[in-house]
């Protein structure tokens, strides 16, 4: 639902991902101006319906014709409004050559904005390369690695502007099958955890990743046996995953400059579980770097016109 219903904006910028959907009505400068959500993701559109969807999101905003929209995420994939093909590492953080969509009227020029991909290991992201682009703009010169936690965590070493490789673990998916499709659905419930079990799981499987598996079923012998807490067993379960993903990303975080983009609850696990490695991290909310990757783009389609 938007704010505002007199709102002028010179062009619109999209976060369209796989559940959800944010459109902003910007300034030339990069300010917002307005704001609307919705859960029309790409996951629940065919592509012909991601134009009438997008329309009837801003049709209470008084827009300039033509009227510049920039989309990144899921509205540039195989499934969603048209595909705008990967580009191969290493590559430039910042997109100059967006996709121009189909659209039905010419009162609208859509970009979406391209993922990444690479060959050895194979991996994709669609999203994550604006909000590197956007953290870029706003810490220039900063070379090291980004991690992005999330469903499908990124850990990106960037380098002189550039993307030169990736890795996504799927801890956060992980999680979520194992809490609700497995045994242990019956040890954990509400959303806290202790944190210092947290810190000891996270410790204990960089240790011995090996122990893992066995590990898991001890939470729900635990809960059996001695009635264990469901906010001790959630933080084994979370600092057991998020100490694995660590494990096999430790060339990614050893020696380097860390910055950690997403939301706040996340975020400050991984910040908490890397400084008990010795590593400091720089934090960054994933909605302003999103907007700085795409005012960014935006520019350049500008200066490119």
């Amino acid at each position: 639902m938007s704010l505002h219903t007199q709102t002028l904006p010179d062009w619109i910028a999209v976060d369209w991902g796989t559940s959800n959907l944010r459109v902003f009505a910007m300034t030339a400068e990069g300010a917002v101006l307005d704001e609307v959500r919705s859960d029309q993701g790409m996951s629940s559109l065919s592509p012909e319906e991601f134009e009438p969807v997008l329309r009837n999101l801003i049709n209470e905003w008084t827009l300039p014709t033509p009227c510049t929209v920039i989309a990144c995420g899921m509205v540039g994939s195989r499934q969603g409004w048209q595909e705008a093909p990967y580009r191969a590492v290493p590559c430039a953080a910042q997109s100059s050559s967006p996709v121009n969509a189909n659209c039905q009227g010419d009162d609208l020029k859509v970009w979406l904005v391209a993922g990444i991909k690479q060959a050895i290991p194979a991996d994709v992201m669609r999203g994550e390369e604006t909000q590197i682009a956007g953290f870029l703009h706003l810490n220039p010169n900063w070379d090291g690695v980004i991690c992005l936690p999330g469903t499908h965590s990124k850990w990106v070493h960037v380098s002189a502007g550039e993307i030169v490789s990736f890795r996504t673990f799927m801890t956060g998916e992980l999680f979520d099958v194992i809490s609700t499709g497995t045994v242990l659905r019956h040890s954990l419930g509400g959303e806290d955890l202790d944190d210092a079990t947290f810190a000891t799981a996270v410790s204990d499987t960089l240790s011995r990743p090996e122990k893992f598996a066995a590990n898991l079923f001890s939470l729900r012998a635990a809960n059996l046996l001695a009635g264990q807490r469901p906010a001790v067993a959630r933080a084994q379960l979370s600092g057991s995953l998020i100490g694995l993903e660590l494990a096999a990303a430790r060339p990614y975080w050893l020696g380097q400059n860390v910055a950690l983009i997403g939301a706040n609850r996340l975020t400050a696990l991984y910040e908490s579980a890397l400084k008990e490695q010795g590593i400091p991290v720089l934090i960054t909310d994933a909605a302003p770097v999103t907007l700085a990757g795409l005012s960014a783009t935006y520019k350049a389609l500008n200066r490119k016109t």
